[in-house]
């Protein structure tokens, strides 16, 4: 199983494309993180990807989470809302798989991607990256004082 983390940089080096924002995706930066799916040959392994991540829709709500298939040229919108995607264009950005190929990747709020993998990721491992990122951990702990003073 082939993975990159692209999360933990202690020192961001602006001119590196791994860290500068998806330009097709910018509707979503500051506000949604973006599963990003590419459907592979007998949409087998991208299949099992969305089933499982949509088995677990509050957690997907509740991390602000954007769901998008891209397959036969086409971007499909699987969670949350967005508009006018260019399947190209977010394919080129990310420098996606061969045609046929599967991978999903994530993209922070920031716009930058954090996570791409070659094999379904499970959702707890999934959200544990998300939960791990410092917008995240600020987030939660906005919403537990939010909670504590109502």
């Amino acid at each position: 199983m082939s993975k990159s983390l692209l999360y933990g940089a202690t020192k961001v080096d602006e001119t590196n494309s791994a860290y500068s924002a998806i330009a097709s995706l910018e509707q979503f930066q500051w506000k949604n993180r973006v599963i990003v799916i590419f459907a592979d040959r007998d949409n087998a392994r991208a299949a099992r990807q969305e089933n499982q991540l949509l088995a677990d829709r509050p957690g997907l709500e509740e991390r602000d989470i954007v769901m998008l298939k891209i397959g036969g040229g086409a971007v499909r919108l699987l969670f949350g809302a967005g508009q006018g995607l260019d399947a190209d264009a977010i394919a080129r950005e990310l420098d996606a798989p061969e045609a046929g190929e599967f991978a999903a990747l994530l993209v922070g709020k920031d716009g930058t991607v954090k996570l791409k993998v070659s094999e379904p990721v499970s959702n707890g491992e999934l959200f544990a990256i998300i939960d791990s990122m410092p917008v995240r951990a600020a987030e939660a702990f906005a919403d537990q004082k939010k909670a504590e003073s109502s």
